[in-house]
This record gives C-alpha cells, sequence and structure tokens, in this order.
C-alpha cells in the first residue's frame, strides 16, 4: 500500500532531512514511526501522503508513483485513497462537526450516514455535531479530525501523533478504534508517535534518527 525507495529530502538552504530511507506497508499493516524531533518524522509523513515530492528515490501510494502524478493527480489520490490525521487538526470553520466528519467521506463517494454516525458515538462527539469548531474544546476537535479521516474508510492511513491531544481514557478509545478500522477494512496505518503504549499496539516500530531509519 505505501513504498519509499532509497528517498531522500533536503532543506531548501541546505542539508538533508531524510537520508536514503526506504520502507514498505503492506495492506492492513500497521507501523509506528518513533523518534526525536527534528528527525524528519513530518516530512516523511508528507511524502508518505503525497503533500511533497522527494529530491531523489521514489513513493508510491497504493501502486501509483507519486512523481509520476501532477499536484491534481498527487489530490486525487489523497482523496480517494489516503486518510490524514495531522497535529493541525483542519477542521473547515463554516462547517459543524458532524458536517466536518462527513465531508471527506462525501468527497470520496463513500457518504455512510450510519457508519459516520457510529464513528460519532464511539468517539464520545453526538451531543456536539450541531457545533462549529470554534465551540469545540480541542480534545473534541482532534476526535472530530479522527472521525473525519475514518468516516471516508481509506486504504492508507497516516496519522501524525493521533492521541496527542487527549485524555488517557479518550486517546485509548480513539488507538482501539484505529486498529479496529485497519483491522476490519485491510488499511494500513502508519503512525507518528512519541507514546510507547501506541508504539507497542502497532505491528512493527521503526525509528528514525538524524534523518536514517535505525
Amino acid at each position: 500500500m505505501l513504498a519509499l525507495e532509497g528517498v531522500r529530502k533536503g532543506f531548501p538552504g541546505g542539508g538533508e532531512v531524510l537520508r536514503g530511507i526506504s520502507l514498505t506497508l503492506a495492506p492492513g499493516e500497521t507501523l509506528a514511526l518513533t523518534g526525536e524531533s527534528g528527525s524528519g518524522k513530518s516530512t516523511l509523513m508528507h511524502l508518505a501522503a503525497g503533500l511533497d515530492l522527494p529530491d531523489e528515490g521514489r513513493v508510491t501510494i497504493g501502486g501509483e508513483e507519486t512523481t509520476a502524478l501532477g499536484e491534481a493527480g498527487r489530490a486525487a489520490l489523497r482523496r480517494g485513497t489516503v486518510g490524514l490525521v495531522f497535529q493541525q487538526f483542519n477542521l473547515i470553520p463554516s462547517l459543524t462537526a458532524g458536517a466536518n466528519i462527513a465531508f471527506h467521506a462525501r468527497l470520496a463517494g463513500r457518504e455512510d450516514p450510519a457508519f459516520t454516525a457510529a464513528l460519532a458515538a464511539r468517539l464520545g462527539l453526538t451531543p456536539h455535531l450541531a457545533k462549529y469548531p470554534e465551540e469545540l474544546s480541542g480534545g473534541q476537535q482532534q476526535r472530530a479530525a479522527i472521525a473525519r479521516t475514518l468516516a471516508a474508510r481509506p486504504a492508507l492511513i497516516l496519522a501524525d501523533e493521533p492521541t496527542g491531544n487527549l485524555d488517557e481514557a479518550s486517546a485509548g478509545e480513539v488507538l482501539t478504534l484505529l486498529l479496529e478500522l485497519a483491522s476490519e477494512t485491510g488499511a494500513a496505518l502508519l503512525t507518528v508517535t512519541h507514546s510507547p503504549k501506541v508504539a507497542s499496539a502497532m505491528s512493527r516500530r521503526l525509528n528514525l534518527s538524524h534523518g536514517q531509519i535505525t
């Protein structure tokens, strides 16, 4: 589902962020990416999502090589295949929580109101669906962003610290939900995390240090 082959990425002013990274992620597989701040984890996630292109090497998502696609092609690939959970929630301010959750699934042509309602209930969002993002707490916004990603049933889920803004109980529920969805749908899950609990729940773990896998 995801393959990085000899990927290199540099800073605009010189120096390399990623130094020859290679990894694969199969459908249904879960992988934790750990490493200190500045090790290149966010850069790797942007490349894995097709949000950026490598300076060298290849990134393949669902059999599509991102360097062979234009910007519109990569955007279409993200809509249809990739679910993103980044630390910036990126909720649309003019839409209610419920409309935000349904947004990506509608774009992907996979809107399922019953499934969306079940996700909202699992994440404790049912009483808040009519609220706008500014009316939600940080934890509620994070859960809404996660529900929006999962509602589209993506084949590849990329999650950057998905439990970082949540209390322990909510974090456990979100982790369980991510793993259950990956298992039920055969989705591949790559998560960046500093949490030993989250990392230990994944089927594989890789550590990134100074732009290289150690």
